[in-house]
């Protein structure tokens, strides 16, 4: 017998709640554009934080696909005080030698490959096209230390980097301008006044989170560079892959050392130099894109509050504009607790569509957004639960005031309504 006053409680308190949410969506369906105004605050929210977490985690992602890019355990050495290889105010920096990249390369058991690189911007010229471009000089460890592969063509011969011949290798991007679609192998670019030969086309990267084109370069061999570009022997960069299992911390100390022997640093004094681990940029830029995104996030959220504040205006609305008819149920036997129910099931089934609506919505623009900043699109489906159910808490905490407005009401009052 208990059991079965169980079962019948069971199913009639279903009954009851199937019969709320009947009558709650007729109420929200009688006002439709009311109701699609009252949840805008909500969709908008729920809208704007999805979309901009997606948005803000893919950018994440691509700054650590970018350095990954240039190298998983990659250092650059910059001459200068600053990070970008820069000194005081009118001082001359000392640049380096290709004798204090190879002195790197051999000397220090840490590092895989060094690689010495000068460039400059500078014109190059085709037939009837040109482009402003990056000039490189360096030699084939430049390939090998920034993971470049070759899509046409081949990497310099010794002859070519030793004698310095005029001969280069170019970028997706200098290919495309200059030449089309069709093969550059062989045929012969003008960079002021040198003519040199097209040997290798390297594959493309694409480009960067810093919005740099990573396949718009010139490569020739340093010597040929330095003599007939440049007019001097400054390598500006050391460009250098650290060993597999070897730490960059190390791989710095190490290099740093080496070159305040090699520039003569008394102890004490400054370094005249540079050593910029790529993973602590990726870091340091992945951290600063999670805060802007965190900021970002926490002002959407304010626009479910927002829209939460609305929810309980409109339902305040509701509750007077039907007391009524709140007053007949009551007369006619209603509980209080039922009352409560049914106003509290609109405001959660208002704030629940404007929660479905605002994923989507989210969705579509983070998928926009990512799209039109060229990171990835992969949708953290945590924050989009989290934030669906903050939508659906807005509608039970602005929503209960109104509801128990709603359920207080004197049934003798309320029919007296006008």
């Amino acid at each position: 017998m208990a059991r079965s006053n169980v079962t019948d409680w069971h199913a009639g308190w279903s009954d009851m709640l199937l019969e709320t949410i009947r009558l709650a969506i007729q109420a929200i369906f009688r006002n439709a554009l009311r109701s699609f105004l009252t949840v805008l605050g909500v969709v908008i929210g729920v809208g704007a934080v999805i979309a901009m977490v997606t948005v803000g985690q893919g950018s994440a992602r691509q700054v650590t696909a970018d350095v990954e890019k240039l190298g998983a355990n990659t250092l650059m050495v910059l001459p200068g005080e600053d990070p970008m290889g820069g000194g005081p105010p009118g001082t001359t920096v000392a640049m380096f030698s290709l004798s204090d990249n190879n002195a790197v390369h051999e000397q220090i058991s840490s590092v895989a490959v060094s690689a010495p690189i000068s460039q400059t911007r500078s014109r190059v010229i085709f037939g009837g096209e040109n482009r402003q471009t990056d000039v490189v000089g360096t030699d084939n460890r430049y390939f090998e230390a920034a993971q470049w592969e070759f899509a046409l063509g081949r990497p310099f011969s010794s002859a070519e980097l030793q004698s310095g011949r005029p001969v280069c290798i170019i970028g997706e991007t200098v290919r495309d301008t200059l030449f089309g679609g069709t093969d550059p192998l062989g045929q012969t670019v003008r960079i002021k006044n040198l003519s040199c030969e097209v040997v290798g086309l390297l594959k493309s990267k694409g480009a960067s989170t810093f919005g740099s084109d990573q396949d718009d370069f010139v490569i020739m061999p340093l010597r040929t560079f330095q003599r007939r570009i440049a007019g001097n022997s400054d390598v500006s960069v050391l460009f250098v892959s650290v060993r597999d299992g070897v730490s960059t911390k190390r791989a710095a100390e190490e290099i740093e050392a080496l070159m305040r022997q090699r520039r003569r640093i008394s102890a004490g004094e400054a370094d005249d130099f540079d050593v910029i681990d790529m993973k602590q940029i990726a870091t340091m830029l992945s951290g600063i894109t999670d805060i802007l995104t965190g900021l970002l996030a926490a002002v959407a959220m304010v626009s479910l509050l927002v829209g939460g504040i609305g929810i309980m205006n409109i339902m305040l609305v509701s509750v007077t504009e039907r007391t009524r008819e709140i007053g007949i149920r009551l007369a006619v036997g209603a509980q209080a607790s039922q009352v409560l129910m049914q106003f509290l099931v609109e405001a959660i089934v208002l704030s629940l569509v404007g929660g479905v609506i605002g994923v989507v919505l989210g969705l579509a623009f983070g998928y926009a957004g990512a799209r039109a900043l060229s990171v990835p699109f992969k949708p953290d489906i945590s924050i989009i639960l989290i934030a669906f159910a903050f939508s659906a808490a807005v509608g039970v905490v602005f929503g209960y005031f109104p509801a128990r407005r709603a359920a207080r009401l004197d049934p003798i009052e309320a029919l007296r309504h006008e």
